[in-house]
């Protein structure tokens, strides 16, 4: 990918703390409610439960278009959860992170133009260890 291609060179688009503590309080009470074991797209609806109760503007598998030299490829990826226009949340039930799973969130903030995201991962017993933060 050229660089700029995405607006890596562009201002990101951020968000505030009081944001990043709603989604975490969210998640968390997803989780703690539903437990882990469950499908992706359950932590998903029940999240986006959570965040309208809050009050929090959210879109689910939304769509990331991928362009190439100016062009739209007319494919791209689909975020799971994206926050305020500002905050991508990327959803796994798995076991353990792998470096593609932390590559793939990075590519997609890249695409988004965001500068943060969570990689949360619900098939943990306590969620704060399925939690990752990051930042480009």
């Amino acid at each position: 990918m050229n660089h700029g291609e995405h607006g890596e060179d562009a201002i990101l688009k951020d968000c505030d703390e009081r944001l990043i503590d709603t989604v975490l309080t969210a998640v968390t009470t997803v989780h703690r409610r539903l437990g882990p074991g469950l499908f992706e797209s359950v932590y998903e609806l029940a999240t986006m439960v959570e965040l309208k109760e809050m009050a929090t503007p959210a879109r689910r598998q939304v769509e990331i278009p991928v362009l190439y030299r100016g062009r739209d490829l007319g494919i791209g990826f689909r975020a799971d959860i994206i926050v305020a226009d500002c905050l991508l949340l990327e959803f796994k039930t798995i076991d353990e992170f792998n470096p593609v799973h932390l590559a793939q969130v990075i590519t997609y903030l890249k695409l988004l133009r965001f500068k943060r995201g969570f990689l949360i991962n619900f098939n943990k017993t306590l969620l704060k260890d399925g939690i990752k933060r990051v930042s480009i």
